[in-house]
């Protein structure tokens, strides 16, 4: 059971909401959740993505929070407990199914940093994102340093760190930090429409459609396209592939069985 995350399945996708009245701020006990949540969503064969949001129409999520921090002041020994929040939110980015995002207002600090761990990020027109722990005499420590530089490059991430400042929706989508932006009261239309599609596929392709792009970012090319050859020739062993060829071929709308 859980006491500050909401859990909707339907149509071959999860919906999961964060409901942490009144700025559905990451808690330890947030994140306890999405890592059980998460777990679970994995697992269960009637579901092919997620999508995670949060409650309301004006937040996402409003950061980390900081009432949680005053006890970390002056401790040594941080690093683990630290390592085991990267480890929640490592689940999310390695996911095997795909996630969107859907940013439905105020995205900030925590906040931003798992919508960072997500496929796909869809934003209301009025979201506001940035990763403002500097005005706190912080930085971006859910692994916001170095998942930000690989969307959007360097220098922006930087300035953003560096300055604390907000960006709109707008522009988030024009420098690629978000894929999409719906006007207000939209975006949880557009989210499910996609998810629904997504859903409708083979998961065994999408895992490895997922795997090789996030692990061949990593990699030279010529490695990635041999991670590429690999995944493709496991492709080609599945059950799916078999129902789509066919299906395909009979002029059908092929039934997959994620096999």
């Amino acid at each position: 059971m859980t006491t500050v995350l909401n859990v909707e399945r339907t149509d071959g996708y999860a919906v999961v909401t964060i409901n942490n009245p009144p700025m559905n701020v990451i808690s330890n006990q947030v994140f306890k959740e999405l890592d059980k949540v998460f777990g679970e969503l994995g697992t269960d064969p009637e579901v092919n993505a997620v999508i995670v949001t949060g409650q309301g129409d004006k937040v996402f999520a409003a950061g980390a929070d900081i009432k949680e921090f005053p006890q970390l002041i002056g401790q040594g020994g941080l690093k683990e407990k630290f390592l085991e929040t990267h480890a929640i939110l490592n689940r999310i980015d390695r996911f095997e199914k795909p996630v969107i995002a859907m940013l439905n207002g105020l995205t900030f600090g925590g906040g931003c940093e798992v919508t960072l761990c997500c496929d796909i990020r869809i934003a209301e027109e009025h979201a506001q994102i940035g990763l403002p722990e500097i005005t706190l005499g912080l930085f971006p420590g859910g692994g916001g340093t170095q998942r930000l530089p690989r969307l959007v490059g360097e220098a922006k991430a930087k300035e953003l760190m560096f300055t604390g400042e907000a960006i709109t929706a707008a522009e988030a989508e024009r420098i690629g930090m978000v894929n999409k932006v719906t006007s207000s009261g939209e975006g949880m239309e557009a989210a499910r429409k996609m998810a629904k599609r997504i859903a409708r596929f083979s998961l065994p392709a999408l895992s490895r459609i997922k795997k090789a792009v996030d692990e061949g970012l990593e990699l030279p090319l010529e490695r990635g396209t041999e991670l590429e050859a690999g995944l493709f020739e496991e492709v080609f062993q599945t059950e799916d592939v078999q129902e789509g060829v066919k299906a395909f071929i009979e002029k059908r709308r092929p039934a997959f069985q994620n096999k």
